[in-house]
Formats: C-alpha cells, sequence, structure tokens
C-alpha cells in the first residue's frame, strides 16, 4: 500500500466525498452532495482529502465565522461562512469504512490543524457524538458543552481546540 497523501479538494472529488460521507455517516447526519459541492467550491482550502493510491479515502471540511454557533444549521451551507474569520469550523471528519482504525482520522486531523495555524487560525470546532469525545480529547480539543443542535436527530457534543 502506497503512503497516504493530502491535498486540497477540487470539484472532481465531490461524487467520491458524497460516496463517503453517507458511507460513514447514519441517515440525515451526512451532507448532502450538494453541501459538499457547495464546501468544496466556496472555501477549498478548508477541505482537506487524503488520499492513497490514487483515491480518496477521507477529508475534513470546515468554515470559519467570526461568532461560532454550532447548532446553525445554515453554516453547514457556507451561509456567515467568513474564509478570513479567525474560528474554524469543522464539518465533517471522515473516512472510507474499508480505511478505519489504522490511524488516518489522527493523521488527517494532524496535518488539518498544522494548516489552520499556519494560515494564523485561532481556534477549531467540532461536534462529535458521544462515543467520539475521547478521541478528539486525545487529539488536542477540550469538551465544550452537550450541543443544542439536534442535526440528524442525533445528540452532539461541542470540542474545541485553541490553536
Amino acid at each position: 500500500m502506497s503512503t497516504p497523501t493530502f491535498r486540497q479538494a477540487t470539484s472532481s472529488d465531490v461524487d467520491r466525498c458524497y460516496q463517503i460521507e453517507t458511507s460513514a455517516y447514519e441517515g440525515d447526519e451526512a451532507a448532502t452532495r450538494e453541501k459538499i459541492a457547495t464546501r468544496i467550491a466556496q472555501y477549498p482550502e478548508g477541505f482537506l482529502v487524503l488520499e492513497t493510491e490514487g483515491q480518496v479515502i477521507g477529508f475534513i471540511n470546515s468554515g470559519c465565522a467570526d461568532q461560532v454557533v454550532m447548532s446553525d444549521e445554515a453554516f453547514k451551507e457556507l451561509v456567515g461562512h467568513d474564509p478570513q474569520a479567525p474560528n474554524v469550523v469543522i464539518m465533517s471528519v471522515v473516512l472510507d469504512p474499508a480505511y478505519q482504525g489504522q490511524g488516518h482520522a489522527s493523521r488527517l486531523m494532524a496535518r488539518f490543524v498544522a494548516q489552520m495555524r499556519e494560515r494564523g487560525k485561532a481556534t477549531i470546532h467540532l461536534m462529535c457524538k458521544e462515543r467520539h469525545v475521547g478521541l478528539y480529547e486525545k487529539m488536542g480539543y477540550a469538551y465544550v458543552r452537550p450541543s443544542a443542535s439536534d442535526h440528524g436527530g442525533m445528540a452532539w457534543h461541542e470540542m474545541v481546540m485553541v490553536l
């Protein structure tokens, strides 16, 4: 197996990213193909893909805001996104299920965090399910609170990393 590489997403990645998103997230919590296309088109710098042997196997996508409101559903379509804003909001951290459990998510997150530091961002925010809180704490995130969001009919927890 070749060494995985990182790159910025392009419009040609939309279908594969959507395929991974829907294979890894349950029901309504997965982003639509249109939302993924919008995120790549409007903020490709915040859409990092991991690929191996020429195939995308995972990605992180995000937007930026001056004021972070994690339960803001419109922000998932980048309504209110400002690429110059200091706070990054991760919308998806996802790996093809065939590549999970091999450390790829940690490598992907480490690269993403490094890129956001290089861009002078102040914080990175994300929401996760309770079972992932410990994983994100190991990556350097601090627990904030249970989220007001009921995205996809699920219970979410807000986490933050100060850069």
